[in-house]
């Protein structure tokens, strides 16, 4: 364990945000995160962070921020096309696909590319093109910040949700140390419905695609849509999709024709990046932040020097914008600190 005090918050984000934390913690085990949590004695807030791709920070953190370091993954074969895998929390998300992908274990390849840590990706149900964690995984175990003991929670009591699960539900209770996830074998379910994967994979001829190639395809469509943000500072979609009731589409519907949609369980699913992009926000920049050239649903530090607080302004003026236009409200994806 590796303790800094007054310690800047700038490498441990995406958005390239300086802040600083009252104390930085470096934590690679389960035990030695439980041994802090037993001694720490004071009342000063606590911050996991992993990746730092879903955080804004606005302000400094007048707490101790835990970087979980915690490394390893473990494969237990179930039968002839089953397998659990099991990353550690601080497995680069990227990275653990690619692992699977190259074991020739599907199920997560079109979440490829997604920044981030494995110990994140249950909170948000991270998801894309057709398939979100929910769909992949078996059980997470995680420490229980009540009482300090370390439980596994089945995929069912994860109340997943779009963008959503218990831990997002129940900010502050839960630190997530590893997940497991159900994988094929042999018997792949090849997810080539959603988005633009199936026109990425015949602009190359392939019909019967592998998990690899489904995989290449969804790194070449989020690589040419959306920023790295090791060379410009971005946090990926900065808002969800809105769920809207089939009356409310009805009406809207009538004033945009031609706007697109998805069915969802709680109505109709709007893309927030055409609601962006339609109220004239894509490429659109105030003074050092900016909504990204070739996806307007990204806000970006276009000149590496904006503020959390400059950020967060110009999503809540985008937020205003579409409530005026569409009569929709936009929900930051981001959590904002």
């Amino acid at each position: 364990m590796k303790i800094t005090e007054n310690a800047s918050l700038l490498p441990y984000n995406t958005f390239g945000i300086e802040a600083k934390t009252r104390f930085l913690v470096e934590i690679d085990s389960t035990e030695v995160l439980i041994s802090f949590l037993n001694q720490k004695t004071d009342d000063l807030p606590i911050l996991f962070l992993g990746g730092g791709s879903n955080i804004l920070f606005t302000q400094d953190f007048e707490g101790y921020t835990i970087l979980l370091k915690m490394k390893g993954i473990k494969e237990d074969i179930q039968d002839e096309n089953t397998v659990w895998v099991t990353a550690m929390a601080g497995e680069n998300w990227h990275d653990f696909v690619l692992y699977c992908i190259g074991k020739n274990y599907g199920g997560l390849e079109n979440l490829s590319l997604i920044p981030g840590n494995v110990g994140t990706s249950p909170i948000q149900n991270i998801g894309a093109y057709g398939v979100e964690i929910k769909d992949r995984m078996h059980t997470c175990t995680v420490l229980d910040l009540e009482d300090n003991k370390v439980k596994v929670f089945q995929n069912q009591e994860c109340k997943f949700g779009y963008r959503d699960s218990i831990f997002k539900q129940n900010k502050g209770r839960y630190c997530i140390l590893s997940v497991t996830f159900a994988l094929t074998r042999r018997y792949h379910d090849i997810r080539t419905d959603y988005g633009a994967i199936l026109l990425e994979l015949q602009k190359k001829n392939i019909e019967k695609p592998t998990i690899q190639q489904v995989s290449d395809a969804v790194i070449a469509i989020r690589t040419s849509k959306l920023p790295n943000p090791k060379k410009i500072g971005n946090a990926g979609s900065f808002f969800k999709n809105p769920v809207i009731s089939h009356e409310e589409f009805q009406k809207i519907v009538a004033l945009y024709p031609t706007i697109p949609h998805y069915p969802s369980p709680e109505g109709v699913k709007i893309p927030a990046g055409w609601l962006i992009e339609n109220a004239g926000w894509k490429g659109k920049q105030i003074s050092n932040v900016a909504s990204h050239r070739s996806q307007a649903l990204v806000i970006i530090n276009a000149t590496g020097n904006a503020t959390g607080k400059e950020i967060f302004d110009f999503s809540a003026q985008i937020i205003a914008s579409i409530q005026q236009k569409y009569g929709i409200f936009l929900e930051r994806e981001v959590n904002c600190l």
